[in-house]
């Protein structure tokens, strides 16, 4: 874990809250802030995808501990979700760690307007040195746009902030061959290279009291990251200090990448069929061969219907294709600002911008 640049951790319900009185594991907690500010001593960035506000919020609310219904559900998200952030903020304020809260659905990922919006947001926090505790909005999200299990949303959080390693802290130490508490002979894997159809059929469906995530939203979850050049583990986190345990050789799977994070999102915007193109002078050429995002100045002539967030091929002065690149423009408003300088943007549109209209990460030349 000491050698990742960028580490994303999930916890799950039953970690963080105790199951019989449905309150906070206040020094477990404690614990895992120390694992962070380790991790963070060592410059590897640190997000947090944290379940917990549904588990809360119903002690507090005297729900019961049952299925709950939609509408309880989301009441209970809106009562805990503010203990659970402020819990973050109580445990790693102390060691000078800033925290804050991002509340994501799974429309945040599919739309690519918003999934852009929330990439740049955590970056920035990330950038500033920030801890952010990421959770589904539970309080709003509806059966069509959840997730429905932290598995999964780490997952996309990891491919979103081009994290190289997940780690999921669960209830078992790593993926068997069948589930151990039944099976005395099931067989651990301490490393996975690839995601068979055999290791799939191995996968059972059985989850915890407080979580709603089996074996197969992990293997989901594992293939989403590793795709995207994440390497995943799955290790038992109950003990305290789960992170450094893991580091010093606690059992685990690991579920290998093949190649860096940000080749993955690279090879992944090269295969993206273009909606327009953008053509630029000689000096955006030099400036993009350099390492540097394109700013509109070196923009010459756009073609095409395209949204924010859209790929776009690049061009050279002569025509010749140079890559392509997620926009963060639409057409219209980058016909409006090409040619101009970053400070002009607001008075061309009416409304600040960003300044390059396609960021460096989300070019590949």
């Amino acid at each position: 874990m000491t050698a990742a640049r960028r580490v994303v951790v999930k916890i799950g319900s039953a970690l963080l809250v105790d199951r019989t009185t449905g309150k906070l594991r206040q020094d477990w907690l404690a614990a895992l802030a120390q694992d962070v500010v380790w991790l963070k001593a060592l410059g590897v960035d640190v997000v947090l995808v944290s379940s917990g506000s549904i588990a809360l919020g119903r002690g507090v609310l005297g729900l019961p501990a049952t299925t709950l219904a939609l509408e309880q559900s989301q009441a209970a998200a809106a009562v805990g979700q503010i203990r659970l952030a402020r819990a973050y903020e109580e445990v790693l304020a102390p060691h000078g760690i800033t925290t804050g809260q991002v509340l994501v659905t799974l429309e945040d990922s599919t739309d690519r307007r918003r999934y852009l919006n929330s990439r740049a947001t955590m970056e920035m926090l990330i950038g500033l040195g920030v801890v952010p505790i990421v959770n589904e909005n539970d309080t709003v999200a509806t059966d069509e746009i959840r997730y429905g299990d932290n598995d999964r949303l780490a997952a996309q959080v990891a491919v979103t902030v081009g994290a190289d390693q997940l780690v999921l802290l669960s209830d078992v130490d790593g993926f068997y061959s069948a589930n151990p508490q039944q099976d005395a002979d099931a067989r651990h894997f301490p490393v996975i290279d690839r995601i068979t159809p055999q290791i799939e059929a191995m996968a059972g469906d059985a989850g915890s009291g407080l979580s709603k995530g089996g074996m197969k939203t992990k293997l989901m979850a594992a293939r989403t990251a590793t795709a995207a050049g994440c390497a995943m583990a799955i290790t038992e986190g109950s003990v305290m200090r789960p992170l450094q345990a893991l580091e010093q050789g606690a059992r685990a799977t690991w579920f290998t990448a093949t190649e860096d994070p940000q080749a993955a999102r690279k090879r992944w915007i090269a295969a993206m069929k273009p909606r327009g193109e953008v053509t630029l002078d000689a000096g955006a050429v030099r400036a993009l061969e350099s390492g540097k995002s394109l700013l509109p100045a070196g923009v010459i002539a756009v073609t095409g219907r395209f949204g924010r967030g859209d790929p776009v091929a690049i061009l050279g002065p002569d025509g010749a294709a140079l890559g392509q690149g997620l926009i963060r423009y639409t057409a219209a408003e980058t016909t409006l600002i090409r040619g101009h300088r970053s400070d002009e943007i607001e008075a061309l549109l009416g409304y600040p911008g960003r300044a390059a209209l396609i960021h460096r990460d989300d070019m590949a030349l």
